[in-house]
């Protein structure tokens, strides 16, 4: 079993790249489905999630290529419409090819998708907007099958922004005739990266980064290059570890911008940042205090994603900081583990209380999915000792080799096999 070994205690400094971002890239390569084409994807992290990806293109018929960094996509070939449940069950992006599929073939054979295991993740939403174009589905267990005979662009809705839902509603747009109006659409940056992909594809699409998303469909869609946004969640979790050990951290890269919302309640708690030609510097001494309470929202508020990040980042302020978590039910799951360095933090369903130590000390850790996984990297880097971090495969999902990002500013971190 792997595992990672973290000896803490020690301050980063130095530089780290920040890679595309996981959330951007999986809409993206599910779009490349609409167009019998080729596209090039530049940016593109090596993560467990892409690799299942790819394993979808290429089930598809599509034929890709990878060179570090670049991933070539040729759909040209594709000859199925269906995905194997162990595929399916890989991440929670696959239903993307939902919309993808449709739009190219106008029809999809799918199961539930997989994906970390943080609460209800339901996809009425994705099914809904289907039917709501003219598409209808029936389920059989967990196996799924949805066809089209024509789509119409229409208006759409949606009882919650939700990111994947918004960006399934836009893959299918692109198959309808007429316009497709998404209302209370997600407003994460991740989706105006797609819209822009789109767009490179030839499609008509307007107010990506708004409530509202205007698709025109039936336009015809060709191959596009396209280079992938930074990952905000990335750059989160590294300024979350720099500002807890303390150090200074230079993310090159990174997006100023689309950090706001994490990068505000560093600043309260204590750090300095500043945008650089490079990207984005943080300064921290370590010392950090309460920023006061943390909520996650839907963008522009805090992300669910950097949640634990931060939390683990807090374990040292001084005074308490409240935590709410709102988007996923299951999104605590961190709190048991970070416990077993030192931490004092109280639970009370989706809040959590967290009251600054002054020491922690490492201890053998579980990562139970990604954000978790990240999290207990922070508090074991800031702990007394040795710690060892199991559920490497979680951290693999969305982080492109983040044992070596840390150890190139100083972290002593390595990949170990572990037999208990």
């Amino acid at each position: 079993m792997k595992a990672y070994w973290v000896n803490g205690g020690r301050p980063l400094e130095g530089t780290v790249a920040i890679h595309g971002a996981k959330n951007s890239v999986l809409p993206i390569l599910a779009a490349c489905v609409c167009c019998a084409g080729i596209c090039e994807i530049e940016n593109c992290p090596r993560i467990a999630d892409v690799d299942t990806a790819v394993a979808i293109l290429e089930h598809l018929g599509c034929r890709v290529v990878r060179q570090e960094h670049r991933l070539m996509v040729d759909a040209t070939t594709v000859d199925r419409c269906d995905i194997p449940g162990d595929l399916m069950g890989g991440m929670r992006s696959s239903i993307l090819f939902l919309g993808a599929l449709l739009t190219r073939c106008g029809q999809a054979e799918l199961s539930l998708p997989g994906g970390c295991a943080l609460g209800r993740r339901p996809i009425d939403l994705h099914l809904w907007a289907a039917e709501e174009l003219g598409g209808c589905w029936e389920g059989c267990g967990p196996g799924l099958r949805c066809t089209c005979r024509s789509m119409v662009g229409c208006r759409l809705p949606l009882r919650c922004p939700s990111v994947g839902a918004t960006e399934n509603a836009m893959l299918m747009a692109l198959g309808c005739q007429g316009v497709t109006t998404i209302e209370n659409a997600a407003r994460e940056p991740e989706i105006t990266d797609l819209a822009r992909f789109l767009t490179a594809m030839g499609a008509k699409v307007v107010g990506a980064g708004t409530g509202t998303i205007t698709v025109e469909g039936g336009q015809p869609l060709h191959g596009a290059c396209h280079r992938v946004m930074a990952d905000r969640i990335e750059a989160a979790t590294y300024l979350c570890a720099a500002a807890g050990c303390g150090g200074r951290v230079e993310l090159v890269g990174a997006e100023p911008d689309a950090l706001t919302p994490v990068t505000e309640l560093l600043e309260r708690s204590g750090c300095i940042l500043r945008p650089t030609e490079r990207g984005l510097l943080l300064q921290s001494d370590g010392r950090l205090h309460t920023p006061g309470p943390v909520v996650t929202r839907p963008h522009p508020g805090f992300p669910t994603d950097a949640q634990a990040p931060m939390m683990a980042a807090l374990l040292r302020a001084a005074g308490v900081t409240e935590f709410t978590e709102t988007i996923f039910e299951n999104r605590l799951r961190h709190v048991e583990q970070l416990r077993r360095l030192g931490a004092d933090i109280r639970q009370y369903g989706s809040r959590a209380l967290v009251r600054g130590v002054s020491r922690l000390h490492g201890s053998v850790l579980e990562a139970t999915d990604l954000r978790c996984g990240a999290a207990l990297l922070i508090g074991a880097l800031q702990a007394e000792g040795d710690s060892t971090v199991l559920g490497v495969h979680h951290i693999r999902r969305g982080y492109d080799n983040i044992a070596e990002t840390l150890r190139a500013v100083g972290a002593r971190i390595w990949e170990i096999d572990y037999t208990g």
